[in-house]
């Protein structure tokens, strides 16, 4: 699909998302972790949304599929394919156009055979020939189903997350950190799927803090900073020293890697990079 051809997916603006917390007796107060997020995503793009540890890239996941606590207050927008998301429309949406890939592999019941946990949502008369197919476009063996989770390297659970979340008619990824911890093979592996997912058309959201890798397949980078975006680049700007950045919080993140200029007044522990 051609840079012209792709039309807006997914638009959030504004949004803001606070928590009620009970203090003392009954009184009540309003914490507010996020205040300004703005994203877009394309058919068939991958937005990188980047930040610290904290900085509210899982929430713009949860508000958007629909699943924040029961206390979470949110206002602005979130449109997809044109319609405002309303909460009835994330409900019917979720797990068919819009899917999840979480960011750890404890989602996975460690009491259940990973073949059947592909299995569940899936038409029961045809749900092992689904499975099997799923397992096939993961490279994932036949056998590798009738085991449990604990049985698997890392890298092949990674897979199964993909096979429970990622199927036909997926028109809407959102990855939460689905690189941590793993070696450069399944990593590959990963970033590689991710991509294709946006080849066949679908938009991709991959929230990460591994900049490097997110900049090996995505088209444009969104960058949260305390609950807001800061900025949204093409990808590419990302390289030298940041010159073709737009804000002087982005330029001193990028030249934080240690792959450049390492920046010390930007230390790890307040990026988590």
């Amino acid at each position: 699909m051609s840079k012209t051809e792709k039309k807006p997916l997914l638009q959030v603006e504004n949004l803001s998302i606070g928590f009620s917390q009970y203090m003392k007796g009954t009184q009540k107060r309003v914490i507010q972790p996020i205040a300004d997020m703005n994203v877009e995503i394309n058919e068939g793009e991958i937005v990188a949304v980047v930040g610290a540890s904290g900085s509210g890239k899982s929430l713009l996941a949860h508000a958007v599929l629909g699943i924040l606590p029961s206390n979470a207050i949110c206002s602005g927008s979130v449109v997809y394919k044109g319609e405002e998301l309303t909460e009835k429309r994330k409900r019917q949406l979720r797990g068919r156009e819009i899917s999840f890939i979480p960011q750890s592999v404890n989602y996975l019941d460690p009491l259940m055979r990973v073949g059947a946990q592909v299995q569940i949502g899936l038409d029961k008369k045809t749900a092992h020939k689904q499975q099997e197919k799923l397992f096939a476009q993961y490279d994932l063996k036949s056998s590798d189903g009738h085991l449990f989770p604990y049985e698997l390297s890392g890298g092949m659970l990674r897979r199964v997350l993909f096979a429970t979340s990622v199927r036909e008619g997926v028109r809407l990824v959102i990855a939460d950190e689905p690189t941590p911890g793993i070696h450069p093979e399944a990593l590959s592996e990963i970033l590689k799927q991710l991509k294709q997912f946006a080849k066949d058309g679908a938009g991709v959201m991959l929230i990460t803090h591994d900049m490097m890798s997110a900049l090996q397949i995505a088209d444009r980078v969104a960058v949260i900073k305390e609950g807001a975006t800061v900025e949204i680049s093409e990808a590419v700007a990302f390289q030298g020293t940041g010159e073709r950045l737009k804000t002087e919080y982005t330029k001193r993140l990028w030249r934080a890697l240690p792959q450049n200029d390492f920046d010390l007044e930007f230390k790890g522990r307040d990026l988590n990079i």
